[in-house]
């Protein structure tokens, strides 16, 4: 019993010793990350103070808190500051929802015909080109001062790396586990739902956690052009009336908002991956 139990005990203490490892580990990258930030804003805020930077271009962080406390407590000129952060979520959420699954599904049925994947493939290519930006004045003069405007900009920014991402997953599936499902008698559509697109989710996540801020941009950037509610309008009228701190105000507001679902995103690739081995080194 001792030669069997020494072993075991040996092991429990290693990996005892990995988890806090881990744990220490973690406490210091967010200690050094809290303590980066602290001195960015303490010397942004000297700087300032001190007249070695201009705060009318650049505020301070102080002016920066004040602002976001004022529109938390008071409103913003065009409403409540819950109002704008939903209004801008909605459209960019309604976009990336889209954009999201009209790329999917022509990435992989592309990725999966041949045919349909030549004879579209240049115009993706080309459409892709197209700076997607300049395409938001065009949607605002097709749908108006709306959401549906923002809602179409941030499509258009989503579904292009959504595309390509599920395209290369559905080429870069294991021929070995197609032949065998066809072995096994599946049909082509078996074999697409069933191996084809678990095989390309991997890859799907990888660019949805670029394709959400790509969203906000294109809602951001729609709203600046024009709109009537949302964030980009606050940056827009802040910056007419050379309100720094109420640029930077909403900059850090949708910072924020942005933070908020890649975490979320990230906790649902987590489940949803919990058998795929952690990177090594990573202490996440």
């Amino acid at each position: 019993m001792e030669s069997v139990g020494a072993p075991l005990a040996l092991r429990t203490g290693r990996t005892a010793a990995r988890v806090r490892a881990a744990r220490r580990r973690r406490l210091l990258v967010y200690g050094a990350r809290v303590l980066l930030l602290v001195l960015v804003l303490a010397t942004w805020e000297l700087l300032s103070r001190n007249g070695l930077i201009d705060s009318f271009y650049f505020s301070m962080p102080s002016a920066i808190w004040d602002q976001i406390v004022q529109w938390t407590l008071h409103g913003t000129p065009q409403g409540s500051l819950g109002e704008q952060i939903w209004y801008t979520l909605y459209e960019a959420l309604l976009g990336w929802v889209v954009g999201v699954g009209a790329g999917v599904v022509l990435g992989i049925v592309l990725g999966r015909v041949r045919f349909l994947s030549d004879v579209f493939g240049p115009y993706i290519k080309v459409l892709n080109a197209v700076p997607r930006i300049v395409l938001a004045p065009i949607f605002l003069i097709w749908f108006g001062l709306g959401p549906t405007s923002k809602v179409a900009s941030a499509v258009v920014l989503v579904f292009f790396p959504v595309f390509f991402n599920a395209f290369q997953g559905a080429r870069e599936v294991d021929r070995n586990l197609v032949a065998n499902a066809r072995i096994l008698g599946a049909s082509n559509r078996r074999v697409t739902l069933q191996v084809v697109v678990p095989s390309a989710t991997s890859w799907i996540f990888t660019s949805l956690h670029v394709s959400f801020g790509f969203a906000l941009i294109g809602a951001i950037v729609g709203e600046y052009i024009g709109a009537l509610k949302g964030i980009g309008l606050l940056i827009s009228t802040s910056q007419g009336s050379f309100n720094s701190a109420g640029v930077y105000a909403a900059m850090v507001i949708l910072a924020a908002v942005a933070l908020l679902a890649e975490g979320l995103l990230t906790f649902a690739e987590k489940r949803l991956f919990r058998w795929k081995p952690g990177t090594p080194g990573s202490g996440d």
